[in-house]
């Protein structure tokens, strides 16, 4: 099941994607995160009006998640990419991203107006439906409710304006992407390879599998919930491949007009322009 999140003028709401359209659950939650927390994912039926996807605007599937956790270099040729040697790390990056810095599918993104260094990083997403602490590795994919794909848009000079994080440059207002829905676990099984493909302007920049993630969904899951307890709607980022922009010499920068697409089969593709911020 392909569940969304949409806007139509002044009205939101989500429904299941079929054929090119989404119906709405009415009376079943007033959100996805909701439903979520319910835990009647599995019993949710399309009972209101049908929209063609044309016709709204698609939102990122949870709109106000707790938390957003991204995952930084977890492809093992990723980790090659870096000059302090290819040694594999012991344990995973992590930061933070707040809601805002994300948009739906189609939705522009928007280039900052403070730098010319915006990037793309084609990413999977976990989507987490059911809570727990210290979960063990060997249970913890029980915890996703669903997969979905999201373009980690990055301000590469905002990165390093701190000594020891990322925060800035992973913030910027509607600088990334997340969607175009989330496909429930039952259609696509996380337990599976994935192949991920990012393409700039129809040119492919990103291709690898999830064979090759140095910390498996299983792993990030159990390691993230060692600190903090996970809750129904909470994302997980995984990582992405080598291939984002800024690794090509000279760099490949985004820029007005350019359009972004990550997919994976199965999950579908996540489109998004690019706009100059005025």
């Amino acid at each position: 099941m392909k569940i969304a999140s949409f806007r139509k003028g002044e009205k939101e709401g989500f429904g299941i994607v079929s054929g090119g359209r989404i119906a709405e659950v009415a009376g079943q939650g007033a959100s996805l995160l909701e439903a979520l927390h319910s835990a009647t994912l599995g019993a949710l039926k399309p009972n209101g009006p049908d929209h063609a996807l044309s016709e709204v605007t698609l939102l990122p599937p949870v709109t106000a998640p707790e938390k957003i956790i991204c995952v930084g270099v977890n492809y093992a040729n990723r980790n090659e990419e870096y000059k302090d040697g290819t040694e594999r790390p012991k344990y995973p990056s992590l930061f933070m991203r707040s809601p805002g810095s994300f948009v739906g599918h189609e939705v522009p993104l928007i280039k900052p107006r403070e730098s010319d260094q915006f990037d793309y990083e084609g990413e999977i997403v976990l989507v987490i439906g059911k809570a727990g602490r210290r979960i063990p590795r060997e249970r913890a994919l029980d915890h996703v409710a669903g997969l979905t794909l999201c373009n980690e848009g990055s301000v590469r000079d905002w990165l390093r304006h701190g000594k020891f994080n990322v925060t800035q440059g992973k913030n910027f207002d509607a600088s990334g992407s997340i969607g175009p829905w989330m496909v429930t676990r039952d259609e696509l099984d996380p337990a599976k390879p994935l192949s991920l493909m990012t393409r700039v302007n129809g040119e492919v920049r990103q291709q690898d599998t999830t064979e090759n993630l140095i910390f498996s969904f299983a792993d990030l899951i159990a390691y993230i919930t060692t600190f903090t307890t996970l809750k129904p709607g909470d994302l997980i980022v995984t990582g992405t491949p080598t291939g984002a922009g800024a690794r090509f010499d000279p760099p490949k920068w985004l820029k007005a007009g350019d359009t972004v697409e990550v997919g994976v089969s199965g999950i579908g593709v996540l489109s998004n322009s690019v706009v100059a911020e005025q």
